[in-house]
């Protein structure tokens, strides 16, 4: 092996990008979930006050759209399923029972998406034969739409 120096220069942000595979709304999700472990680790067994203003804070961030239909989302998801906490998980309001989410929304401009997302995990029980929905695609929230995940919610925590 030779002992000169080697000429090629460090990769350059751009290339950085390109090859790390992950946009730049994603890595700043895994940064916000690493912050997110560290609090709770931070706050042991958890105060869920905590949490929740910790959600509240990421829903009043979001542009108008989201926002309103985060807060919404919010009030049904506490209303119907009590038993869910609020929390951030990779900086979006989730709901968790157990620790586990069991329900989160993704505000459209996460990922810059045209819409927003109500998403349910493989911990949610909405389990409807071979095949079921576990996302949704949210342009706004009627009254029906409400109904809907009131009862998506609690099924989810059955």
């Amino acid at each position: 092996m030779s002992a000169t120096k080697s000429t090629q220069k460090p990769a350059t942000s751009s290339t950085a990008k390109a090859s790390s595979g992950f946009t730049e709304e994603e890595r700043a999700a895994m940064r916000e979930r690493a912050k997110e472990l560290k609090a709770a680790r931070r706050r042991g067994s958890g105060d869920g006050d905590d949490a929740e203003a910790e959600v509240l804070e990421k829903i009043a961030e979001m542009p108008e759209r989201d926002r309103a239909m985060a807060e919404r989302l919010h009030a049904i998801i506490k209303a119907s399923a009590p038993a869910l906490s609020p929390r951030t998980w990779y900086g979006m309001p989730a709901y968790a029972k157990d620790d586990n989410v069991i329900c989160f929304f993704q505000p459209s401009q996460k990922f810059k998406t045209r819409y927003a997302t109500l998403g349910f995990s493989d911990k949610a029980n909405l389990d409807d034969g071979n095949m079921w929905p576990n996302s949704f695609a949210l342009m706004g929230l009627a009254v029906a739409d409400e109904a809907r995940v009131a009862a998506l919610a609690k099924k989810a925590v059955s």
